[in-house]
């Protein structure tokens, strides 16, 4: 039995048709004999939709109670059960009852795929999982319902269910969408076209990667080279000098032009020593090129023409942006530039833009890292002078009709031997003197054609002539040598500079320091490996494709003490480059050190912090909570005395003081009980769009009437927050402002509109708080000023913060004008409200979860 098929109607926004799309398609499979049911479909009362259901099998729902409420959900059971040819499945994201067969629906669907039955379904594009801060970015209302792209990337088709947002809003005004009491506040909230606009861009791009991932599939199946022009995407060629900068904001502009652009930088690093390109500006490119939206990758390649366009080719580029090359003129006779090669090889389907700069013909500088050693071609060019150049000058020279005579020949032969010291070094020269001298005394010096010299004078000449080749020839390599020396000596200390510069910064990122010990080197991957009490290593850090397990597995290992290797796998290192390894090797060690020592500190800091509270509380349940005890005890004793005839005022007076005592333990044992959820981090809220006039009034149940003067408007948009959490919240702060306002004085709760945040403002004319308390108050077990004992443990205004964080507001205090202290509480503005019973989407579709009305809670 196989696997069975997914088919995926993704939606741009909610209410743009997918499950009527979906719908339709079942329709037409049913029509052409397919054994197709419907497993679930939620239609939120929308008539057409609700029309195609007419004729279609049905699969019984699965009924649940949760919270003394009854739900439905998909029977998965009786679907297997069934087992149709494809099943329809509404809403790929949702999230089941409590007690239902797995969590999530997508994973309902997959136990049907894997039973072989195909399976249509649709989901909104905010659901993705990665797109929910992109999402909570642009509307300001946080998806709790998600799905993971590689559900949805798995899908077998994907066609996207579209629609413009001006046709959208119409539909909703039309009433197609979600109850007419809803369209003003949806059209105000989460369905203006700005929103609209952006959600079905971010559909659109994510369906054109997707269809991309096929196209480089199919690309590589056939074995096609050549560049298919089906997306603007440009690769820049950094070289780490100065230009890098303006070549990446170059491509920048020119993938701004074409809708979906794509930005690709790349750094071919030669596979010889260290990387030439400087570090410091290499790290900066990075940052820019990512900053801009694009991307940047590390390739290693000899041939950087050649492995510039095997990557461009491997992306489906479609233009290279390269810098006009920094070479002076002479430097061109070493080879033509990176630049012209690129352009000559790239064929038809690859533009290529050389862009000036400033650094252009200005000269390379020396060479970052190259090393001593020189590369291979010049190598061969310098052996090509000294051996095959000397020859050719003497056929020229024999067949000039008029000789040059002696010395002038000589100079051309010692032009060779320089040309040939410059190019390949010392043993090049030496071999060009050697032939030299024997052409020199074979075909110029008499007798001619044969090796024998008449002259004496002749025989000094040639004696100096060697001598003088010689000479210069080991200069010019000394030279040359010496200048590869202190090239090195400079790309080394650049890196050792960057390195101490990262411990004063305090950085900490092992990745990212074992990635820049990969690029300088041009190794394939490096690990960091640890070894624990003799029982074997372990990879603390690694980064690139298939990092060593162990030191001996790798192809270079720096050892670090007796507990700790960097390995690096890729090729082996000359001896010159461990010093500058070496000083990577200790300093990712020392990075992770630091890592662990700052958990260790965060650590120490949690339990030092608990040890606080733990002594707070001690002190808290030493006095505050036996004091209403002790009342509570004394007012039972009083009554269950026989020796005593209590009157029905003084039974009335004992039985009030009982109930004021067991509110108090109430109220301090709910604070505790909630401080300890935020220090354990188990307050998890359940965000959906609530009214402020439904929630505020219900805080003010544990406060003495008429205390309170409220000014909510009805005008205010909702607020995305849990309302019980809310309700606490705003209980806890009008709570401590009546505690500390004058007799008759009332507190102004009021409300207001900021951008997309809503603020509520809880003012008193108490005696306020001088600036430098004003954090501090809101502490655990922090009681300002000269608070009787027996007024609270100072646990109130930290769980309303705690609380208010949660939900993703701030909380904060002001001076009130004229004497008093205001809590300013700012709330993010949320969407429409959702409509209908807990954990069902709301007819909008987007996918928040309403819960069942909670009841009055008052202060705990």
């Amino acid at each position: 039995m196989g696997r069975g098929k997914l088919r995926i109607y993704l939606g741009a926004a909610p209410g743009v048709g997918k499950t009527y799309a979906m719908l339709s398609e079942g329709r037409r499979r049913v029509e052409r004999g397919a054994d197709c049911v419907v497993a679930f479909v939620e239609h939120h009362d929308r008539p057409r939709t609700e029309a195609l259901l007419d004729g279609m099998e049905l699969v019984p729902r699965r009924s649940l109670e949760h919270r003394g409420a009854a739900f439905t959900e998909m029977d998965v059971d009786a679907v297997l059960a069934r087992r149709p040819a494809v099943a329809l499945v509404d809403e790929l994201a949702h999230t089941n009852v409590p007690g239902s067969r797995h969590g999530r629906r997508w994973q309902d669907v997959e136990e049907l795929l894997r039973a072989g039955i195909d399976v249509v379904s649709t989901v909104n594009i905010q659901h993705l999982e990665s797109l929910g801060d992109v999402v909570e970015s642009i509307t300001g209302v946080r998806q709790r319902e998600t799905v993971p792209d590689e559900v949805v990337r798995r899908a077998d088709q994907i066609e996207l269910v579209d629609m413009s947002p001006q046709a959208l809003r119409r539909r909703l005004a039309h009433g197609n969408v979600c109850r007419p009491e809803k369209v003003d506040a949806a059209l105000s909230h989460w369905f203006r076209p700005g929103n609209l606009t952006a959600l079905r861009q971010l559909a659109l791009l994510w369906v054109a990667d997707r269809t991309d991932e096929h196209l480089r599939q199919y690309r590589g199946e056939h074995g096609i080279s050549t560049t298919w022009q089906a997306r603007e995407r440009i690769v820049v060629g950094l070289t780490g000098g100065p230009e890098g900068r303006t070549l990446i904001r170059r491509a920048v502009r020119l993938a701004e032009k074409g809708a979906g652009g794509e930005v690709l930088a790349v750094h071919v690093a030669r596979g010889d020593a260290l990387g030439a390109a400087s570090p410091g500006e290499l790290a900066v490119q990075r940052a820019l090129v990512e900053d801009l939206g694009g991307s940047y990758h590390h390739v290693i390649g000899d041939d950087v023409s050649g492995a510039l366009l095997e990557f461009a080719r491997g992306v489906n580029a479609t233009q290279i942006v390269l810098g006009v090359s920094r070479r002076r003129p002479w430097q061109y006779v070493f080879g033509p530039a990176v630049g012209t090669t690129v352009a000559r090889e790239s064929g038809p389907d690859l533009d290529v833009h050389l862009v000036t700069h400033d650094a252009a013909a200005r000269g390379r500088g020396l060479p970052a890292a190259r090393g001593a050693r020189l590369g291979r071609t010049r190598r061969l060019a310098g052996w090509a002078v000294g051996v095959l150049c000397p020859v050719l000058l003497a056929v020229l020279l024999t067949h000039t009709a008029a000789g040059l005579g002696l010395a002038n020949e000589m100079l051309l032969f010692l032009a060779l031997t320089v040309t040939a010291a410059l190019l390949g070094g010392l043993f090049p020269a030496l071999a060009s003197v050697g032939i030299g001298s024997l052409l020199l005394n074979y075909y110029f010096s008499p007798p001619t054609h044969r090796l024998t010299i008449a002259d004496p004078k002749n025989i000094v000449a040639l004696a100096v002539f060697f001598a003088v080749a010689v000479a210069v020839a080991s200069v010019v390599d000394l030279a040359a040598r010496r200048t590869q020396q202190a090239a090195r000596l400079s790309a080394e200390s650049e890196i050792l500079s960057f390195l101490a510069g990262s411990v004063l910064r305090g950085e900490d990122s092992l990745d990212a320091l074992l990635e820049r010990v990969r690029e300088t080197f041009a190794m394939e991957s490096v690990a960091l490996l640890e070894r624990a009490d003799g029982n074997g290593w372990t990879r603390a850090a690694g980064v690139g494709p298939a990092p060593a397990a162990r030191p001996e597995g790798a192809d270079v290992d720096v050892p670090i003490g007796d507990r700790m290797a960097l390995a690096l796998s890729g090729r082996a290192l000359p001896a010159e480059d461990r010093r500058v390894l070496g000083a990577f090797a200790a300093q990712a060690a020392g990075v992770l050190d630091r890592q662990r020592l700052l958990r260790q500190a965060e650590e120490a800091r949690r339990l030092a912090e608990g040890n606080r509270i733990r002594t707070a509380l001690l002190a808290a349940v030493s006095h505050d909570l036996r004091t209403p005890l002790a009342g509570i005890k004394a007012s039972v004793s009083s009554l269950r005395s026989d020796d005593v005839e209590w009157s029905e005022e003084d039974r009335a007076e004992l039985l009030e003081g009982i109930e004021e005592g067991a509110d108090r333990l109430a109220h301090l044992i709910g604070n505790l009980l909630d401080m300890s959820r935020l220090n354990t981090g188990t307050v998890v809220p359940l965000i959906r769009p609530t009214d402020l006039d439904e929630v505020v009034p219900m805080a003010l149940g544990g406060v003495p009437e008429d205390s309170v003067e409220l000014d909510i408007p009805e005008s205010l948009p909702m607020v995305a927050v849990d309302p019980g959490l809310l309700e606490r919240t705003v209980a806890n702060i009008v709570e401590n402002a009546v505690k500390y306002s004058p007799a008759g004085a009332r507190v102004l709760v009021t409300a207001g509109a900021h951008g997309g945040h809503v603020e509520v403002r809880v003012v008193d004319r108490g005696p306020g708080v001088p600036d430098e308390a004003k954090e501090r108050i809101f502490e655990p077990f922090q009681r300002h000023g000269d608070a009787p004992r027996g007024a609270g443990v100072g646990l109130g205004l930290a769980v309303a913060r705690g609380f208010t964080e949660a939900l993703g507001g701030t909380l904060g205090a002001e001076d009130t004008p004229g004497g008093g202290l205001t809590m300013v509480l700012t709330l993010p503005a949320g969407g429409p409200a959702p409509v209908g019973t807990p954990y069902r989407p709301s007819p909008a579709g987007d996918g928040t979860t309403a819960e069942p009305k909670r009841q009055k809670a008052g202060p705990q």
